[in-house]
């Protein structure tokens, strides 16, 4: 079974950076697919950023320019830099691999304040 481990969440103050680890039990190799999604109070998961094929990265227009999506071997970087109150939400690992199973991490909690 596919895990992902999320860490990094916190309370920043606006403005502010803070980078989301994202650990999976197997190499990311083994996704078609890996990245973040957030969910807000009474809002929907929304897509933050995820791998595509070839190596390529999609962003959600709201964080474009702010926050960067890298990765080694087993592991994908969530940085975040200008941290704006409305960036709030619970923050989660996904990946699909080549069987088009779905895994979601258990979420990481960041707070940006104003």
């Amino acid at each position: 079974q596919v895990q992902l481990v999320e860490s990094g969440g916190g309370l920043v103050h606006s403005g502010g950076s803070l980078t989301l680890p994202c650990t999976a039990s197997e190499s990311i190799a083994s996704f078609v697919t890996i990245g973040w999604y957030r969910q807000a109070p009474g809002n929907e998961r929304d897509l933050v950023a995820r791998t595509t094929g070839g190596g390529g990265t999609i962003y959600a227009d709201s964080i474009q320019g702010r926050f960067t999506l890298s990765r080694d071997m087993n592991t994908v970087y969530l940085q975040m830099t200008a941290l704006k109150p409305e960036d709030t939400a619970v923050y989660y690992c996904y990946a699909r691999d080549f069987y088009n199973r779905e895994y979601w991490g258990q979420g990481t909690q960041v707070t940006v304040s104003s």
